[in-house]
């Protein structure tokens, strides 16, 4: 079997209309970008690629990726470490850009004025790096696991376009979302969420040797997913039903602070039991939103307790209206 290649225009059709990764990947001009992509870059009927079954060619890949389109130079991980698909990860982005705009006369508010809480941020820093170059919001990322924050704070201080604009905090408890690590006087226009969506290892291990397959290239299964995880990012004891029931139990108590909390949501089976304890929780309104990218359909389910009325207060004290009234101190 030949290497996985990169995926087609069509493979990629779904993706958002913003998302720079649309269409194939130009190898000439990546790894002349960045020239330790080079060794991984082979042909495959007639066309560059990479053997996205192999962890070493995705994250070079990632590198080249995240120099040519964002600006970072320096950006690495631990062996093992989350080495995330960087198109999918920029629609989830492009898609809350949107779901803001659809609040603010079809503008997107843009700007460090805008706070964002991204809850499991990873080593990778992939959604701060990504939201902060397209749209300039200022990011708080929360992570259980102190090496991760280490390196994730590590790439904010070697790049300077993150200087400033990236807080990378330790969430002390691993079972807790948002305790521990938002302070009660904080507000955040988004949270977003990545949740580990398997319940056991052993149900994670099964899900990495299936995608092996389907990338492999004739060699016995890797033992690993191409984009390696932790274990605290692949899998949680109740699996993403549980996780998501904590995240909603805890961000009812953060009705003030926040203007849309936000999570993907892997599961369809998970959505109904999710839509039921945000309607428990009391809140006022619950979207979901699908994504798609080439044959993989995936969604987020975004929800807010603030009414109508309070939503505009927000919209005129923190986003830049032209010509918006002053509205009563939050």
């Amino acid at each position: 079997m030949l290497p996985a290649s990169a995926p087609s225009p069509a493979d990629k059709d779904g993706l958002h209309p913003r998302n720079r990764h649309r269409g194939r990947y130009d190898f000439a001009q990546l790894t002349a970008t960045s020239p330790a992509l080079a060794p991984f870059v082979t042909t495959v009927h007639g066309e560059a690629s990479v053997d996205f079954a192999n962890p070493a060619a995705v994250k070079a890949l990632n590198q080249a990726l995240l120099r040519q389109f964002y600006g970072i130079d320096n950006w690495d991980l631990p062996a093992g470490y989350l080495t995330p698909p960087i198109p999918g990860r920029a629609d989830y982005l492009h898609h809350l850009a949107d779901l803001l705009a659809a609040d603010n006369a079809g503008v997107v508010p843009r700007g460090k004025g805008i706070r964002v809480l991204d809850v499991g941020v990873g080593a990778n820093c992939i959604y701060p790096i990504i939201g902060h170059h397209e749209y300039g919001w200022r990011f708080v990322g929360t992570e259980v696991d102190p090496l991760a924050v280490r390196v994730a704070r590590q790439i904010v201080a070697a790049n300077r376009p993150l200087s400033g604009v990236v807080d990378i905090r330790l969430q002390p408890h691993a079972t807790d979302i948002f305790s521990g690590v938002v302070k009660p006087s904080e507000h955040f226009d988004l949270t977003l969420c990545n949740p580990p969506f398997h319940a056991s290892a052993a149900e994670a291990e099964a899900a990495s040797q299936r995608k092996a397959r389907n990338l492999g290239t004739g060699r016995a299964p890797v033992p690993v997913l191409n984009f390696g995880g932790q274990a605290h990012e692949l899998w949680t004891p109740g699996g993403e039903a549980t996780f998501l029931w904590r995240m909603a139990e805890e961000s009812a108590h953060l009705r003030p602070n926040c203007y849309w909390f936000t999570t993907l949501v892997s599961k369809k089976d998970t959505l109904p039991g999710l839509y039921k304890s945000l309607k428990k929780l009391g809140a006022i309104e619950v979207r979901t939103v699908p994504m798609t990218q080439g044959h993989k359909v995936s969604r987020f389910v975004a929800w807010t307790y603030l009414s109508a009325e309070e939503r505009q207060q927000w919209r005129q004290k923190r986003w830049a209206a032209p010509a918006a009234p002053t509205a009563p101190a939050f």
